[in-house]
């Protein structure tokens, strides 16, 4: 609440909604981002467009990220959604946000961020991984990611999705998961 010079209260203007589309490589989180974003007439990122020079090349070269590589990489995401905030528009974003640290930071301050959990086992998301080119995240990293998951605690809110049905049917779990978002 703020108060203005008269002495009344008035409530502040919210930020409109964006949601944070995350889960492990090979989730299908940019196909459902993209979709997600399309369908609500949103602007949409793309995580990975977020990583310096120096994340890209160690991940190409087989080598997990650490907390530390993934700072900056998150802050470049928080500046996004701030940025909408800003301008009074809605998004979608792709993330990793592997650990509850990661969601925790992507959150602090941005009450408008949805976070939404793309799940699926191991097996799935290895088949997924084996059949997709020209990405650097490799099938052998999987292990890493599955390692550093810390799946979304009840209190986080966070939507969970499973990713075996159709990237559609993924978006309209979502859109019913969230139906003031759309």
């Amino acid at each position: 609440m703020a108060v203005r010079p008269g002495g009344y209260r008035h409530r502040m203007p919210e930020a409109p909604p964006v949601f944070v589309v995350m889960g492990v490589a090979g989730t299908g989180k940019t196909t459902v981002g993209a979709l997600l974003a399309g369908r609500l007439g949103w602007v949409y990122a793309e995580a990975d467009d977020f990583h310096p020079p120096a994340n890209v090349a160690k991940m190409s070269a087989g080598q997990p990220l650490t907390d530390a590589d993934r700072r900056p990489w998150l802050d470049a995401i928080g500046r996004w959604i701030d940025e909408r905030a800003a301008a009074g528009e809605p998004g979608v974003v792709t993330c990793s946000a592997l650990k509850r640290s990661y969601r925790d930071q992507l959150r602090a301050g941005r009450p408008q961020v949805r976070v939404v959990f793309l799940d699926g086992s191991r097996e799935l998301i290895a088949r997924r991984l084996i059949a997709r080119h020209g990405h650097f995240m490799r099938v052998d990293m999987l292990d890493s990611q599955f390692a550093d998951l810390e799946r979304p605690e009840p209190d986080e809110a966070v939507t969970a999705v499973s990713v075996e049905p159709s990237p559609n049917e993924i978006v309209e779990a979502v859109l019913k998961a969230h139906p003031d978002a759309g």
